[in-house]
């Protein structure tokens, strides 16, 4: 249970730099890492939680932004622009999909029961490779692509460390992302906090 205490010390402390902003283990821990990091590597402002289709904007462009760590990701209306991340397992955060949300809202694709649809990851980078420069959120720090190898954990799942000389368990595993994911980004998070 040490590993689930850090992990809520990690969350409290997230939320005190980004009033406002739930960071919760029920699934707003990742959509809010995506949307910190977005603002980090684009430069968009976000609007407050919870306001609806758009998560923020950059200059004139309206974004939204998703995360996810599966093979989907679920958009219920079509947005102006759509980012599209990938938070691997060791922590590194990718990029699947950057521009505009008409692109993949005119995937063919029966919505589900409650108006969302499905979009595979692979298809998304499938679609990004044809976005133009200019129908692009440009990036203010790099960001990587997401390529198939990296998608399929095959350079990124953290199994081993050489320093434990050993496989790692479930809860070293999410420490070591946790630690990574806030190593990385505390910067943006102290900055977007002032």
């Amino acid at each position: 249970m040490g590993h689930v205490r850090t992990l809520l010390d990690q969350v409290n402390a997230l939320e005190t730099m980004f009033p406002g902003r739930h960071f919760t283990l029920d699934g707003h821990l990742v959509g809010s890492v995506g949307e910190v990091a977005a603002a980090y590597h684009y430069g968009i402002k976000l609007y407050p939680p919870s306001t609806e289709l758009h998560d923020g904007y950059v200059g004139d462009r309206n974004v939204q932004i998703k995360i996810t760590q599966t093979e989907n990701v679920l958009i219920g209306e079509k947005p102006e622009y759509l980012i599209v991340l990938y938070l691997a397992r060791a922590g590194k955060i990718y990029e699947v999909y950057n521009g505009p949300g008409i692109i993949p809202w005119k995937v063919p694709g029966k919505p589900d029961k409650r108006g969302y649809k499905h979009l595979r990851v692979n298809k998304l980078m499938s679609l990004d490779k044809n976005i133009k420069p200019e129908d692009r959120i440009t990036a203010v720090h790099p960001i990587e692509k997401l390529t198939p190898e990296l998608k399929n954990h095959r350079t990124t799942r953290p199994n081993c460390d050489a320093a434990f000389g050993r496989n790692l368990t479930d809860d070293e595993k999410i420490d070591i992302t946790a630690e990574r994911v806030l190593e990385k980004y505390r910067p943006a998070f102290e900055e977007l906090a002032k």
